[in-house]
């Protein structure tokens, strides 16, 4: 998943992200509220962690801009305010979760997964497709109830196929949605990383599970 961190304390910003990249996430942070709505405007998110107090345009504005446009995006305020009221004006003016300074960064990333999840057309946490099973929640990876050992990179890429079974992927989506804005990779990395699943998933199974689709990119799906 790809997340965008708006947080204008440059150490927690910079924690953050080193946080969620090391999780797998895609990132991309910035210190203000007008430069977060820019690209909140300009890119596919699946979540985004907003600081309520920001330069430029607060966190609460950023929102209000984003939902006026028909966004659902699930956002997670951060703040350092604690009072009941503080928590209730984020929550009405549309955010999904509340966060408040400081904070554990385990319960942060479960917030993520939990107000992520909501958006998601899938009701449960463990993702199936055929006898490989994916579970968001502990993201442990399992083919015929053997587990797969998966970098952060991979589990990201198969989290991404799995929530969009059947759906022809191309390298340029998956690129855009696992990879942040600083990403200067070579142009076959996500080749080399399908490549690296399809070995984990597909290696000594005569059912496979992951397809390469010529000239348009690649599918999870169950084969009849």
């Amino acid at each position: 998943m790809r997340l965008l961190v708006a947080e204008d304390e440059q150490d927690l910003n910079r924690l953050i992200r080193k946080t969620l990249e090391k999780e797998g996430y895609g990132v991309d942070s910035c210190f203000d509220g007008e430069e977060a709505l820019y690209y909140l405007e300009h890119t596919d998110y699946d979540g985004a962690i907003l600081d309520i107090m920001m330069p430029k345009k607060d966190g609460l504005s950023v929102l209000k801009a984003l939902r006026q446009k028909g966004s659902d995006l699930p956002v997670l305020f951060l703040t350092a305010r604690d009072s009941i009221s503080d928590r209730v004006l984020g929550l009405d003016s549309g955010a999904d979760d509340y966060l408040i300074k400081p904070f554990d960064f385990d319960e942060l990333l479960a917030r993520i997964r939990a107000m992520t999840r909501k958006r998601s057309p899938h009701t449960s946490s463990v993702l199936t497709v055929g006898d490989l099973t994916l579970d968001t929640g502990s993201r442990q990876a399992a083919r015929g109830g053997k587990p797969i050992d998966l970098s952060a990179r991979e589990y990201a890429i198969l989290e991404y196929m799995c929530m969009n079974p059947g759906i022809v992927l191309s390298r340029e989506k998956i690129e855009n949605h696992i990879w942040n804005y600083d990403y200067s990779g070579g142009s076959n990395v996500v080749d080399v990383y399908i490549s690296y699943l399809r070995k984990k998933i597909d290696g000594g199974q005569k059912k496979k599970l992951i397809h390469t689709i010529w000239g348009a990119g690649w599918t999870i799906k169950e084969d009849p």
